[in-house]
């Protein structure tokens, strides 16, 4: 029964029956009546939620600087002032060729050389001669020996020649005189066409476009206000107290 009772309290109701617990006679109803039960509850605190709103953090001023303005412009800036020069200006020639002898004439003697010419002659290697040759017999020789009837004839043997190839003196070896023509030789030279001078020249200044920021607007300042900050808090706040109710006849369990 004991169990009984917290589980009633976590749930907030608590009711006591009082034919089944023993209480203190001052918490008992006195004008109970023998063979009756009787019952009280317990009410809790009743409560609702309340929200209020709570300023955490003051109104104020914050002051916001306004950056300054500039344009972008160009100006001339001269980095080198003007001045004057004085300048050499050179010669100028002209290339003029000329023929120039670079060996003079002469001569030289040249070797002729002899001539010759083939010529053929017939040249006797064997005289004429004569000689005995033996003939035929002679058929009407009468001897008995065929030695005596043979005939010896003188004949002539004419003379051998040959013919030779060789060479003859023509014209015999001499000199002669060649003459050299002289050399020459094409040469250019420069020929000075205009004196060199001097002349004075200005030079101009140099200028250099430079970029810069004018000021338009100078910075400023200005005061933004900053609102208060709220926050919404949440409580509890009773609305009706709890207790103990009074004791109420009821059924008995008999019952």
């Amino acid at each position: 029964m004991k169990n009984f009772y917290v589980q009633m309290a976590m749930i907030g109701i608590f009711c006591s029956l009082s034919v089944h617990f023993s209480y203190a006679q001052d918490i008992l109803p006195s004008d109970a009546v023998a063979g009756k039960c009787y019952a009280r509850c317990f009410i809790p605190d009743q409560y609702e939620t309340v929200s209020e709103q709570v300023m955490t953090k003051e109104p104020s001023t914050r002051i916001e600087i306004v950056p300054a303005k500039y344009q972008d412009v160009t100006e001339q800036l001269m980095v080198k002032e003007g001045y004057k020069i004085l300048q050499i200006q050179p010669a100028t020639f002209t290339t003029q060729t000329e023929e120039i002898m670079v060996k003079e004439a002469g001569s030289r003697l040249e070797y002729v050389p002899p001539t010759f010419e083939t010529v053929t002659e017939q040249v006797m290697v064997q005289p004429a001669a004569t000689k005995w040759t033996k003939g035929r017999a002679d058929r009407s020789c009468l001897s008995s020996n065929p030695e005596d009837c043979k005939i010896w004839c003188l004949t002539e043997i004419p003379a051998k020649y040959k013919t030779i190839t060789r060479s003859v003196l023509k014209t015999p070896a001499t000199t002669r005189e060649i003459p050299i023509p002289a050399e020459y030789k094409t040469v250019s030279r420069a020929v000075i066409q205009q004196p060199a001078q001097v002349v004075e020249r200005e030079v101009p200044a140099e200028y250099r476009t430079v970029a810069k920021k004018q000021l338009v607007e100078a910075a400023t300042t200005r005061e933004i206000p900053v609102p208060a900050e709220y926050s919404v808090l949440t409580s509890q706040r009773l609305v009706r107290p709890g207790g103990w109710s009074d004791w109420v006849e009821v059924l008995c369990g008999t019952k």
